[in-house]
């Protein structure tokens, strides 16, 4: 079969299981993903690979460390998801999502030998999902672009994921959160129980979780395994951390460097307070690999990811975040109350089973009204739930369950008003905002 767009790789891709639009627990296992492997001959064989798991900040910190190995002159490159407009940015080398030579003949590669696959050639007698097809098209990409490194973000969970068939030089957890709990366990130590699973004999481990009962976990997995685990506040302290409109700043200090020494200043164009650690636990990273701290800073400073706080100046000025969970929903509320002190509006969607009412309580403090939606046609979600419990938490809502038309609702409001607009809850919300606001501001070029 012959691809003559992303969208035709895409439409091939999609037409196997998608468990990222409704998930069934069963549908996890790795002894699939390893036939896919063999099949394409173990193509994340042939590149240095970092493995990065958590709750959140993970796609962050892949990204930083990406930057970092291409400052160094490493051929780099990341998997990441969700994506915002086009897929390939989940496959992306040396900072670009892949181009199309590539993603046309690998997607090929991989037709061509599906094309004669059925069910009963796969562990489970089931074929291979979506997920498992992509995370395959990013190792096969990765070879023939001829990357020397990769660096790999989980999906979701950790042991069982697709992307747990790889071999790496090293793994990193971020924080744990409550997340996934249909599917990942219902407290801290069983989620954390499934990240852990990264944890592969001999190899190395960072982490910057802060949870005691999830660090628990991983000393536990890592004595298993017989590897050294490295935790982020045991090495390092981080002072001064500032953020503004153009990024995050914050001093590190590593207790293994001389009392008096100044601490590194890292700054990042990535804004959030949360960055700050991640861009620690970033350099934590390069420094045991080696790399000198001109390199470091010379990455952080070029790393990006979109959606992550993303300022989007015009009228109105726009905030794309995707944070989807409580925490990381009030570290956001927080970082706009720093940053736009006299307020701004608000639009919220939000998955099916994402807990609204302690997202609701996180945005109070920022605040009083809310416009709701939802997520896109993607993810299952309801809207009716997510207003009951924003009522509940004293907003005044009002709700458009179209996605588009609230986003275009959302916009004219705050910018007849001169306010900014925070569009946060779900990658999927942000990713149809930013469709929107990008093709806004190409035609207001013109």
């Amino acid at each position: 079969m012959t691809f003559n767009s992303a969208n035709e790789v895409y439409a091939y891709l999609d037409r196997y299981l998608n468990f990222e639009r409704k998930v069934e627990p069963t549908a996890y296992r790795l002894d699939r993903m390893q036939a896919l492997k063999e099949l394409f001959g173990r193509p994340d064989e042939g590149y240095r690979i970092i493995h990065v798991a958590g709750s959140k900040g993970k796609g962050s910190t892949a990204a930083m460390i990406a930057s970092i190995l291409q400052e160094a002159g490493c051929r780099v490159g990341l998997y990441t998801s969700p994506h915002l407009i086009s897929f390939t940015e989940r496959i992306a080398i040396n900072g670009v999502p892949v181009d199309e030579r590539t993603l046309f003949a690998c997607a090929q590669e991989i037709s061509d030998v599906m094309e004669h696959k059925t069910e009963v050639d796969f562990p489970g007698g089931e074929t291979p999902t979506y997920f498992e097809l992509l995370t395959m098209l990013g190792f096969l990409c990765f070879r023939r672009a001829g990357c020397t490194d990769a660096v790999i973000e989980v999906g979701l969970g950790g042991r069982l994921d697709s992307t747990n068939v790889v071999v790496p030089r090293l793994s990193i957890i971020t924080p744990i959160e409550l997340e996934h709990t249909d599917l990942l366990g219902t407290t801290i130590p069983e989620i954390a129980y499934e990240k852990a699973g990264i944890i592969k004999p001999g190899v190395p481990v960072f982490s910057s979780a802060t949870r005691q009962e999830a660090l628990n976990v991983f000393k536990a997995r890592a004595a298993e395994q017989g590897t050294s685990l490295t935790i982020l506040d045991d090495v390092a302290v981080i002072t001064e951390c500032y953020i503004d409109k153009q990024g995050t700043s914050a001093r590190v200090r590593w207790y293994d460097e001389p009392r008096f020494g100044p601490p590194l200043l890292l700054r990042t164009p990535m804004i959030g307070r949360v960055q700050a650690r991640n861009a620690a636990l970033a350099a934590t990273v390069a420094r045991s690999l080696g790399y000198n701290d001109e390199t470091i800073l010379g990455g952080l400073a070029k790393a990006k990811l979109r959606a992550r706080f993303e300022i989007i100046p015009g009228d109105p000025v726009v905030i794309l975040d995707g944070a989807h969970t409580a925490d990381s929903i009030r570290a956001c509320t927080d970082d706009f109350v720093r940053l736009f002190p006299a307020g701004g509006a608000l639009l919220f969607g939000c998955a099916k089973g994402k807990s609204p009412r302690l997202m609701a309580e996180a945005l109070r403090e920022g605040f009083s009204e809310v416009l709701i939606t939802k997520p896109g046609t993607f993810k299952e979600s309801d809207p009716e739930e997510i207003e009951q419990a924003f009522k509940a938490e004293g907003f005044k809502t009002r709700r458009n369950d179209d996605t588009g038309s609230a986003i275009i609702e959302a916009l004219n409001r705050a910018s007849s008003r001169g306010i900014p607009l925070l569009i946060t809850g779900s990658f999927y919300l942000c990713a149809a905002a930013a469709g929107i606001v990008d093709a806004r501001i190409k035609q207001a070029e013109r």
